[in-house]
C-alpha cells in the first residue's frame, strides 16, 4: 500500500465519498453535486486496488465513475493513485456496495455497472456474502438508465454461472456481446489485478454483458 502513503486522509478527501456517522440516515447521492458537472455516471462494485477506475478514469474523461468497496484499505489506496494523477472524474467510497445502491443512488441515474472478479466466498457457510444475489441485481435494475449497461467478469465458473443464472431470471435485462478483451500488451490493458493474475497464468477469464431493458 505505498501510494497511500504520499497522503494523508485530508488531502484525499476531494476522492472520498464523506462518511456517514453511525446511526444517521444515509443521504441520496446528487452526481451532479459530487462531480460539479452533468457526464453520465458508471458505478463499479469492489474495484480492489482500482486498476479499472484508474484505467477508465484516465481514458474516459468524459464520464464519471464511483466506485465501491468494502475494504478501508483498497479505497485509500485508490484514491491515493487517484490523487497522484489528479484525477476530477473518479470518486470511491468505503460501504457494503447492496446498501449504497439500495438507500443512496437514485433510480435510473446510472449508465453502466461493473463488478469485476468479486470475491467467491469459497465455503457453502459464506457464500450468502457473495455481493451477487437477486437482491442485489434488482437494485442495479433501478439504478439504471434505459439501455444502461451491466459488465460482470470472474475466474470462477462456478460463480460465472450463479451469476448467468440469477440475470436469466432478470426480465429487466437482456444480454448483448461484451466487449472483446485485449491483448494485455502492458499492465493497464488489463481490467483489474485480479484479471492480469488470471490471463497470466493461462487460467480462464469469464465475462459477460447485459441491458437494461
Amino acid at each position: 500500500m505505498r501510494a497511500r502513503q504520499r497522503f494523508n486522509v485530508d488531502e484525499l478527501a476531494p476522492w472520498l465519498l464523506p462518511a456517514v456517522p453511525e446511526g444517521s440516515t444515509l443521504p441520496a447521492i446528487d452526481w451532479r453535486a459530487m462531480f460539479s458537472n452533468d457526464y453520465p455516471v458508471e458505478i463499479e462494485v469492489g474495484f480492489g486496488k482500482g486498476m479499472h477506475l484508474l484505467h477508465a478514469g484516465t481514458t474516459r474523461p468524459e464520464v464519471n465513475f464511483f466506485g465501491i468497496e468494502i475494504d478501508r484499505k483498497c479505497q485509500l489506496y485508490t484514491a491515493a493513485r487517484l490523487a497522484a494523477r489528479e484525477l476530477p472524474n473518479v470518486k470511491v467510497t468505503c460501504a457494503d456496495a447492496f446498501v449504497v445502491l439500495r438507500d443512496q443512488v437514485p433510480a435510473g441515474s446510472v449508465a453502466a455497472m461493473h463488478v469485476y472478479f468479486p470475491d467467491p466466498w469459497w465455503k457453502r457457510r459464506h457464500r450468502k456474502r457473495r455481493v451477487f444475489s437477486a437482491e442485489f441485481v434488482e437494485q442495479v435494475a433501478r439504478v439504471l438508465m434505459p439501455a444502461g449497461e451491466f459488465h460482470i467478469a470472474t475466474d470462477v465458473e462456478e460463480y460465472f454461472g450463479v451469476m448467468q443464472k440469477l440475470m436469466a431470471t432478470a426480465p429487466a435485462f437482456a444480454p448483448i456481446p461484451p466487449r472483446p478483451a485485449t491483448e494485455g500488451a502492458h499492465d493497464m490493458d488489463y481490467m483489474t489485478n485480479f484479471e492480469r493474475k488470471a490471463r497470466r497464468k493461462g487460467m480462464p477469464v469469464y465475462r459477460t454483458a447485459y441491458r437494461r431493458a
